[in-house]
This record gives structure tokens, sequence and C-alpha cells, in this order.
């Protein structure tokens, strides 16, 4: 009975919480629709990271790779393809954070722990590089730019995105991956990979097979990681090397303990509250520079804050922020 009482608080809060994310494109400015649009492609990456590092116990700095193929392979479909066509795009960004997906689980599910964050974080580099130096087909540094495909079926209909339109496509996307992703860490499998992580030795020894365990769950992260970077692409109109740098898997680790890991809805809870610090204090020292005339405060380095209450998180709250709510309203 207190399961099904559970539930029902948890799928009713579920509602009101996309309800509101339904609502919020209609009263926010144009600048804060972005924001919030963006904030949700962000903890969508977030959140596929969180397989692993929650759900598999492996930390994975390979992530702005996944991220970035994403990107560039929606970039490739919507320049190539003619009348640029979303569906495509969406498809083409999928199948290039997949293959690089199942090239780096082959090598890299071998090792274990560090060895295993090293080995992404390199592979990341590598991809890195070839983005940044292949010019003549990745654009090096400038990166690619192209126009926003419309939604619809070309040819048959289609309607240009809006930045309202546009929320709602993503949001419906972040929804059924956050959905997609809970059945996943639910089901069977996902209970291998749990166990995967509490003890990998006693695994192997009832005859699971967990370097297929773990290469499955790469490949889905990768996958989930790599519509995050379609979205972000088609939001921004563009694709760049700077987000196949490693520093993006950094931040995404900081998502994942920011809001709470093995928890789907912390990273993005994470991600929403390092983004609305970073702005939030990027905006008030050049605001107090004006205000009380000190126009050294202007320059102060705004990440500095950020980093002092990551700290302090980690000390504090090392369950993150959802975490915390939970162990609160569970007293």
């Amino acid at each position: 009975m207190s399961m099904t009482r559970h539930a029902k608080i948890y799928w009713t809060g579920f509602a009101v919480i996309i309800a509101l994310l339904t609502i919020a494109p209609l009263v926010l400015p144009e600048f804060w629709r972005r924001f919030l649009t963006e904030i949700l492609i962000w903890g969508l990456l977030a959140m596929s990271s969180d397989l692993l590092i929650g759900y598999t116990g492996m930390v994975s700095f390979g992530h702005s790779a996944f991220f970035g193929l994403g990107m560039y392979g929606a970039a490739a479909a919507i320049l190539i393809v003619k009348p640029p066509n979303l569906w495509l795009a969406i498809l083409y960004g999928l199948a290039a954070s997949a293959a690089v997906a199942l090239f780096m689980a082959y090598f890299s599910t071998r090792l274990r722990d560090i060895y295993f964050a090293i080995t992404t974080l390199i592979f990341s580099q590598i991809f890195y590089v070839i983005i940044f130096t292949w010019t003549e087909v990745t654009g090096g540094e400038n990166g690619l730019s192209f126009t926003r495909p419309a939604f619809g079926i070309p040819g048959v209909w289609t309607v240009p995105f809006t930045s309202t339109t546009l929320h709602w496509f993503v949001l419906a996307f972040v929804t059924a991956s956050y959905l997609i992703l809970r059945r996943i860490t639910q089901s069977p499998f996902g209970m291998v990979l749990q166990s995967i992580r509490e003890n990998e030795a006693r695994t192997r020894a009832v005859c699971y097979p967990v370097q297929r365990y773990k290469i499955v769950a790469v490949m889905l992260s990768g996958l989930f990681a790599g519509l995050a970077g379609v979205l972000y692409a088609v939001q921004n109109r563009f694709a760049a090397p700077d987000f196949v740098y490693f520093v993006i898997s950094g931040e995404v680790v900081i998502f994942n303990v920011m809001g709470g890991i093995g928890t789907l809805l912390g990273p993005i809870i994470g991600a929403g509250f390092f983004l609305g610090l970073r702005e939030g204090f990027s905006r008030l020292f050049p605001w107090i520079a004006t205000t009380f005339d000190m126009p050294h405060i202007a320059e102060f380095p705004y990440l500095i804050p950020v980093g002092i209450i990551f700290i302090l998180m980690i000390i504090f709250l090392p369950q993150g922020l959802l975490g915390f709510a939970k162990r609160w309203l569970n007293r």
C-alpha cells in the first residue's frame, strides 16, 4: 500500500514538473527561455553519464566525444542532405555517437577504476584533435554552421521552429529519455549493472559476462549523450570542436555530483544549479562594479565562488541536492 502511495506521489510530482516546464516558455523572456532549454540539454547529457557513474560505477571522461560527435553527425546531415531533414540529422548524430561509443567501449571496458577513466579521457582527446585538425571536413576551430531544419516531413509538411516550440521539442526528447533510462535501470539488465558497481568480482563469479554488460552500458550512455549533442546543435545551429574537449566531460561529472549520483533526475538538477550559479555570478560582479563604483570587481573570476560552492557541497552534501532532499523528506 505504501509503495502504491509512493508511486502516486512520484508520478503526480513528475506530471507537475513537466507541466511547469511546458508552460515556462510562454511566460519567460527570450534569453531565459533559451537558457532553460539549454539546461534540459545539458541535463540529458549528465543523465546519460549517470548510467555509467551512478549505476555501473564507471567514471567516464569520454562523454564530450559522444556529445561532440552527435553535434557533428547532425551538422553533416543538415549540410549534405537537401532539403535539410531534422529526423535524418537526429539519425546521423545518433549513429556517429553510437559508433564512437562502441569503439571506445571495446577497448576501455577491459580496464577498471581510474584506468578506465583515463582511457576514456585519452580517447576523447584523440577525437578532439582529429576534429580540430581535419579542417576540410569539420571546419577546424571554426566548426560548422548551418540553418536550423524545420519540424515536420520535408516535401510534405514543415513548420519553422520558434524558441518556444524548440523548447517543447527538447522537453519531449528529454522526458522520453528519462523514462527510457529509468526503465533500463529498473530492469534485470540495470540490476546487473548495479551488481557490477557494488562487487564486480562476485558478479563475474555468478557467471555474468561483465565486459559485455559494460560495453552495452557505455553504448547506451553514449547514445543518449549523442542525442544531447544533436539537440544542442539544432538549438544553436553550429557544431564546434570546443564541445569535444575533455572540459565538457569534467563539467558533466560536476553536474552529477551536485545533483546526486545514481538518481537520473539529480544530474538534471545539478546541471540547472551549476549553470544557474555560473550565469548568476557572471552577472553579479559587473553589477556590483557598476552600482558601487568598483570597476576592479567587474573582472573578478566568477568561477571562483562557483568552485568554492562545489567544494562545500562535496564536504557537507556528498549525496547531492536530490539525495539531500530525499533524506530530509524521509526524516
